[in-house]
């Protein structure tokens, strides 16, 4: 799929991207969610190079992550996972997002991209391990340049913001890339990233997916005006766009990133989309939330908008349809199988890359630990091959 290279010397960021103080400003759509396809004469161009064939990609992408959410639930719901997040509705924001970035950016993400995740090409087993529990992360950050999921809400926009001042310090042109949803808003955490971003002017985009939710508690009361005018008061500037729309969620990240690699700092995204799932899956929205609500932004479906302009265009045929759903198929048949077989940690491996170096505090713990569980005349848990090393 495209990268965000179309926008490297393209015209001047829109209006509301260059003036932190812009207040009320319009949504961005470029998609209908009947499907019609609307000119917009700022941000055509940061999309002007998206073929059919990779708008039938993006509804490839975004089919597909919808059915490994679903997967991962079914996987909850039996027993094979202690808990999971769900993304229902937020496929559009992830998916334009996730692929608009190039592979030397660095993603740092709250527990629900898991969509960013596979557009980043992470092992599907990987995303499963920490919520199946034998795990304290899921993969190799420098593998695919995206950090572990951060459980801790907020504290991962100053984990990017950081390393954004590292790519800063190097000269080069990557960008650091945060998500995190309209809860996190409130957090102290995300106040100081976008301080210290703002300060020395670091190329990190902010995106904030605004989910209506944060668990039981409505955006409205969180903020009495729109997320992306809060980043004013910082004095970055902001982008609000339809985070249903895939083609909008793209053109406004690479217009982020493209700002990001000239040197002009940082940027803050609100994508307005819908959570039509429970936070997770251990949340019953059904007693906080009205029914009509949910029925009002289904008819908004981000896939459902896609597969209209498809089929707008004469794209979508059944022969797309059966190949997308049997790439669907196919994953969550791997992840499955993945999640299902994936072994069970030995006792000792808790001592495992807790230090990079040898320790002898945690040595003498993992000593005492192992003659413990010889006492249950289990040699084989009693064992380990590397220990805390």
């Amino acid at each position: 799929m495209s990268t965000d290279e179309t926008g490297q010397g393209g015209p001047a960021a829109p209006n509301s991207a260059r003036h932190p103080h812009g207040q009320g400003r319009d949504l961005v759509q470029l998609v209908t969610p009947t499907g019609e396809r609307i000119s917009h004469p700022e941000f055509d161009y940061w999309v002007r190079d998206v073929t059919d064939e990779q708008l039938c990609s993006l509804y490839e992408d975004m089919t597909v992550i919808r059915r490994i959410d679903v997967e991962a639930t079914a996987l909850q719901r039996q027993g094979e996972l202690g808990l999971w997040p769900p993304l229902l509705g937020q496929e559009a924001a992830q998916i334009g997002s996730g692929r608009a970035l190039r592979t030397d950016d660095f993603v740092f993400s709250s527990y629900r991209e898991n969509g960013v995740a596979y557009c980043r090409g992470v092992d599907l087993t990987d995303i499963l391990r920490v919520w199946r529990g034998t795990a304290s992360s899921g993969w190799d950050p420098y593998t695919i340049n995206m950090a572990t999921p951060q459980i801790i809400i907020g504290a991962q926009t100053l984990h990017a913001t950081g390393y954004a001042m590292g790519i800063q310090n190097d000269g080069a042109d990557s960008v650091a890339v945060t998500y995190f949803g309209d809860g996190a808003t409130s957090e102290g955490d995300v106040n100081e990233a976008m301080v210290f971003a703002a300060s020395f002017q670091v190329p990190v985009v902010f995106f904030c997916t605004n989910n209506h939710w944060a668990i039981s508690e409505p955006v409205r009361l969180q903020s009495h005006i729109q997320l992306a005018d809060r980043a004013a008061g910082f004095g970055i500037p902001s982008l609000r766009v339809d985070g249903n729309d895939v083609l909008a969620v793209m053109a406004a990240t690479r217009v982020a990133l493209d700002r990001a690699r000239r040197g002009g700092g940082p940027t803050f995204i609100e994508a307005v989309s819908y959570r039509m799932g429970p936070h997770t899956t251990a949340d019953d929205p059904t007693r906080y939330r009205d029914a009509n609500e949910l029925e009002d932004w289904a008819a908004r479906d981000p896939i459902s908008r896609i597969a209209a302009l498809l089929e707008r265009k004469g794209l979508l045929s059944a022969e797309l349809q059966q190949d997308v759903k049997d790439k669907a198929d196919a994953v969550a048949r791997e992840m499955r199988t993945g999640c299902t077989t994936m072994p069970d940690p030995e006792p000792l491996d808790v001592f495992k890359n807790v230090y990079s170096t040898p320790n002898s505090w945690l040595d003498r713990q993992q000593d005492h630990y192992a003659r413990y569980l010889a006492t249950f005349g289990d040699p084989a848990g009693a064992v380990s091959e590397e220990g805390a090393r």
